[in-house]
């Protein structure tokens, strides 16, 4: 539990950094931007690199998630017993990281795609690459991949299903993180409770679209690879959703998330689209983490506010630059993930 003193510090520290981020109204700050090299001055003035387009997207990319998660480390590792739920927001990168790593290794990739430096936080020997067994020895991972994995002497054979292992590595995440939100104090966790909830109700629902649009499955396949936690609530829209056609806008009409799907326009056949759905889900849990932001002041719920706040952040720089770097304008990137201050 936090001490009063960690709070005050720990909400003032925030506000700071929130108020010098890309959020709200700053985020039409990026309006101007046309090219990287632009978005690398605006977002680090002090850079004075020169490297070539292509390389500067990668390097620009990789110190965009170092300033966030510096940032939120900043913070976190103030606190003289950081709250289980803060450093498992943390880990979040973990959790993302083993995702990409376990498709290398299931693709037979030799060299190691990286990961996320998240320091003292870290579990995932990730530098041990293509051992798997030694990446993720005492780890929680440990005990979970022996169901998704063949490992011969230490390397990965072949894999399962990896639609299936990026949701069971969601469901991992996400079940520790509803029980760390459960050992906070119940006044501490009404927000927390509120978004977290939202968001896995949202995941389910864009992995059911994204299961049915790119990978043809039949609902009684798609509900038992849905997050299932303690609460039944979590999966209902996405399993209401697996009777409607995915091409008749109508059948939709009073579906709880239909004010996230893509709208129809004029002469052209409607079609449910999973990328418009999850850019316009993010773009909603945004707003609904950056209204609850300062509404507790000194509390839990603030510093989990931040630490999303700088996560969609980071997401959305990643994307306007990866934006800028096919050619697209801002205004189109914009427009594409569904983006309003």
């Amino acid at each position: 539990m936090l001490r009063v003193w960690e709070r005050a510090y720990g909400y003032a520290k925030a506000c700071g950094i929130i108020g010098k981020s890309f959020v709200g109204r700053r985020i039409f700050d990026l309006s101007g931007v046309s090219r990287l090299s632009d978005l690398d001055r605006l977002i680090f003035p002090q850079t004075k690199g020169d490297l070539p387009e292509r390389e500067l997207l990668v390097d620009l990319e990789d110190r965009i998630i170092q300033r966030s998660i510096g940032q939120i480390m900043t913070l976190v590792k103030a606190f003289t017993k950081p709250p289980n739920l803060l450093i498992r927001l943390i880990r979040s990168y973990e959790y993302g990281d083993m995702k990409t790593v376990l498709n290398a290794l299931a693709t037979g990739e030799a060299k190691s795609p990286g990961f996320t430096d998240i320091g003292r936080f870290r579990r995932v020997a990730f530098e041990a690459y293509p051992d798997v067994k030694a990446m993720v020895k005492g780890t929680e991972f440990e005990v979970f991949l022996k169901d998704l994995l063949l490992v011969n002497q230490g390397g990965v054979q072949s894999l399962q299903d990896t639609v299936a292992l990026q949701i069971k590595i969601d469901t991992l995440y996400y079940t520790a993180l509803w029980k760390d939100l459960r050992g906070l104090q119940k006044k501490e966790r009404r927000t927390i409770e509120n978004i977290l909830g939202e968001e896995i109700t949202l995941q389910n629902v864009v992995w059911a679209l994204r299961l049915r649009t790119y990978y043809d499955m039949f609902p009684e396949g798609i509900q038992e690879k849905l997050i299932s936690l303690e609460s039944k609530k979590f999966l209902a829209p996405a399993e209401a959703s697996l009777s409607m056609a995915l091409d008749t806008r109508t059948d939709w009409l009073g579906w709880k998330y239909a004010f996230l799907l893509n709208p129809e326009k004029p002469n052209e056949h409607w079609k449910a689209d999973p990328r418009y759905l999850q850019n316009a889900a993010s773009e909603y849990l945004y707003h609904l983490v950056r209204l609850s932001f300062r509404h507790w002041p000194f509390s839990m719920e603030s510093i989990f506010c931040f630490i999303k706040l700088k996560q969609f952040e980071e997401n959305l720089l990643i994307s306007v630059a990866e934006g800028l770097g096919m050619g697209m304008s801002i205004q189109d990137v914009f427009t594409l993930l569904e983006v309003t201050p």
